[in-house]
């Protein structure tokens, strides 16, 4: 007998206009232009050392990947990415589905971050219309369409809006099963929500009038693959009745398939990972595993990577001694640090994500 479950459609789900946030895109923006912070001299080093690997990765058409937390994107710096995807740089984006929602909510109405600790206690914490809304459906409607989670989001945004089919083109998507199962599964999500919504077909416009701010969207239009690597009830759009956990499914697969592509191709390359102490080594050591076994089926083996993790926290423990205990402060670094079991060659850097970032852009800028 299943158990039973909270049912969505009975939640109070207010518009974003009533919503309260600390960070405007506009005001608080991180400039291409802006200067970084001065940074010790092993940061400085490790820096120009990225620089030059970047350069030699981008010679040889080797992956140069860029995974990051949402705080990289909550702190305003969207437009450096962008300038790093623009210049050719960085080849891939990876964020986890905070960064996903962020960046959404920045280019739709220029403002993001909810007072979490205010509205849990009011039961208003993530219930959001068009955050919930739109988001969700731009990602049923896009495994529809094959799509992985951010090119999703980046088409919605980039398109201002989504194309709605009718529900005869999708109810003869359906009973087309036999000949393609999982388009027909992603018919079946997609109309269930056109009929649970009353989804007019055609084109459903949803204006983001600070688009020019949306990474997801500079990604899309630029085809560099951006990648969104959610867990289910993390997010905030879990709590609007859009939300169809099956569509994140399928975006989600194709996305972790295509970062483990990128990573097949890293011999040679360039792996940063900033301020994702979790996500990124956690999806990296999968992807490696897999790319390995490829590479070992053709007599290969993937071992000239170079990987740069940038933490706020500095780094006390011994590593060659394995994990530290519980109570040490170096066990919560104890996932990033993990990329020493992985080959190639690793840089640690403790910085903050803007000045690293920065530099990093100064240092290219003059290669």
């Amino acid at each position: 007998m299943p158990y039973d479950q909270l049912d969505r459609h009975n939640l109070v789900i207010k518009p974003l206009s009533a919503r309260k946030d600390k960070v405007y895109i506009e005001r608080d923006h991180v400039p291409v232009t802006a200067q970084p912070q001065p940074l010790p001299p092993k940061a400085q080093a490790t820096i120009d050392e990225t620089v030059q690997r970047l350069r030699l990765a981008r010679q040889a058409g080797k992956s140069r990947m860029l995974t990051f937390g949402a705080h990289a994107i909550k702190n305003g710096l969207a437009p450096v990415f962008i300038k790093l995807i623009e210049d050719g740089w960085i080849t891939h984006l990876a964020t986890n589905g905070a960064g996903i929602i962020h960046d959404w909510e920045f280019a739709f109405q220029g403002h993001s971050s909810e007072d979490v600790r205010a509205n849990v206690p009011r039961g208003e914490f993530g219930s959001w219309q068009e955050t919930g809304f739109y988001i969700n459906l731009a990602i049923i409607v896009g495994a529809y369409l094959g799509y992985g989670y951010g090119e999703s989001v980046g088409a919605l945004v980039e398109h201002e809006g989504l194309e709605i089919p009718s529900e005869e083109v999708l109810l003869k998507q359906i009973c087309a099963a036999s000949v393609h199962p999982a388009k027909s599964a992603a018919a079946a999500d997609l109309l269930d929500a056109v009929r649970t919504f009353k989804l007019a077909p055609g084109f459903m416009p949803v204006p983001h009038p600070f688009k020019r701010y949306g990474l997801q969207a500079a990604a899309y239009r630029l085809k560099v693959p951006f990648t969104g690597h959610p867990m289910i009830g993390h997010d905030i759009i879990y709590v609007h009745p859009m939300n169809h956990c099956a569509a994140i499914g399928r975006a989600a697969q194709r996305d972790f398939l295509t970062f483990a592509h990128n990573v097949s191709n890293l011999d040679g390359g360039v792996y940063i990972s900033i301020g994702s102490a979790v996500m990124s080594p956690i999806i990296f050591e999968k992807s490696l595993s897999m790319s390995q076994n490829l590479a070992i089926q053709q007599g290969k083996h993937i071992d000239n990577h170079f990987m740069v993790i940038v933490d706020l926290q500095e780094s006390h423990w011994d590593w060659s001694k394995g994990e530290p205990p519980i109570d040490n402060p170096d066990y919560y670094l104890r996932y990033n640090k993990s990329f020493n079991r992985m080959g190639g060659q690793m840089r640690y850097v403790t910085a903050d994500n803007r000045d690293f970032l920065l530099a990093l852009v100064r240092g290219l800028e003059h290669s």
